[in-house]
């Protein structure tokens, strides 16, 4: 082979090789390389209603790519648009589209966070919940309105606030209702052990009882410090068979939570949780107890007093007393300054 002709082949392997490289330079750009112009991770949400273009959007927003031509490539060979996988989803700064498409596509979600709050209603619940999971706070509240649904897991209507152990937990964010409920049921088991079964025996209460009793402590004081105190009044209360006589229970009987003064009327109401009339707890709690609630009942403070009543100095905690008399004398000083200050 003549040296013109040595040439010639050298530039088309060269050429070849060349092309070869820049193509096995641009695979690898687009599938290997960093594409997110983002300082630290961001996460998208998908839910039922995305469509491969509006995935295409989120991820756009969220991580800000040079550019998309990996993931659409990987996207449409494996006709991914026909099996988006809802949930939350991470974005790494260092992350390449390979990853992140894996990640999307076998549905490798982050758990969040979710916190339970400790509230008066269960709708108010339902909507803090909902606000943070894919679930419709519909769906939830179907099922808690599901009476035989709600039977199966032990609970009737007026017991069910007693199911919830508030807290934060980390769950996947396109949990099911179903999945919710369950995972509500395993945290009550959890919180409900040995040790916090033996003292609720010991006290004469139920698991159920227990939340009943801690959502009326909650109710008649913020005070953390005077939540012990308050409950073991009202077990005192028990023991001897007196009325609970708690304002807070009178209040959820009549749905009015904002009154500020229970007058004689309030108490003639013909309720199962007007404990002015009727004796022992109401029929399940007035509120979902916070965990401090529960146990300033299972640790109670033991003390003979008989009777609470706010001081009025309207600090939210109370003067304490085991005589009628005594008690009285606090009342006089409270209702005298209602009447100063004009609360009706």
């Amino acid at each position: 082979m003549n040296k013109k002709k040595r040439n010639i082949l050298w530039i088309v392997i060269l050429i070849i090789v060349l092309a070869g490289a820049g193509g096995a330079g641009t695979v690898y750009y687009y599938f290997f390389t960093k594409q997110f112009r983002i300082s630290k991770t961001t996460y998208i949400y998908i839910d039922r209603d995305d469509n491969i273009d509006s995935v295409y959007h989120k991820i756009t927003e969220a991580g800000k790519p040079q550019n998309m031509l990996g993931f659409q490539f990987l996207a449409k060979r494996e006709k991914y648009g026909d099996a988006i996988r809802t949930g939350r989803y991470a974005i790494h700064p260092g992350d390449d589209m390979r990853h992140l498409f894996r990640r999307l596509s076998m549905g490798y979600q982050t758990p969040i966070n979710l916190t339970v709050p400790s509230v008066r209603t269960l709708d108010r619940m339902v909507r803090a919940v909902s606000r943070q999971l894919m679930i419709d706070s519909l769906d939830i509240a179907n099922l808690l309105a599901d009476s035989a649904y709600c039977s199966k897991m032990g609970y009737n209507k007026e017991t069910l606030p007693s199911l919830f152990i508030p807290n934060t937990y980390e769950v996947y964010w396109n949990m099911s209702a179903d999945a919710f409920m369950k995972r509500m049921e395993k945290e009550h088991a959890a919180y409900w052990n040995n040790e916090r079964l033996k003292k609720a025996e010991s006290i004469g209460l139920t698991p159920n009882e227990v939340a009943t009793l801690a959502s009326i402590v909650e109710e008649e004081t913020a005070n953390g410090a005077e939540k012990p105190m308050v409950a073991g009044l009202y077990i005192n209360r028990l023991n001897k068979g007196m009325l609970l006589q708690a304002d807070p229970t009178v209040k959820f009987g009549l749905q009015e939570f904002g009154l500020k003064r229970i007058l004689n009327k309030h108490l003639e109401v013909d309720s199962p949780y007007n404990t002015y009339k009727y004796a022992g707890l109401p029929p399940g709690p007035i509120r979902i107890p916070s965990i401090q609630g529960l146990e300033s009942v299972l640790n109670y403070a033991h003390h003979n007093y008989i009777y609470m009543c706010a001081k009025e100095d309207f600090s939210g905690t109370h003067n304490f007393a085991a005589t009628l008399s005594q008690h009285m004398a606090n009342a006089r000083r409270y209702q005298q300054e209602l009447n100063r200050r004009k609360i009706k």
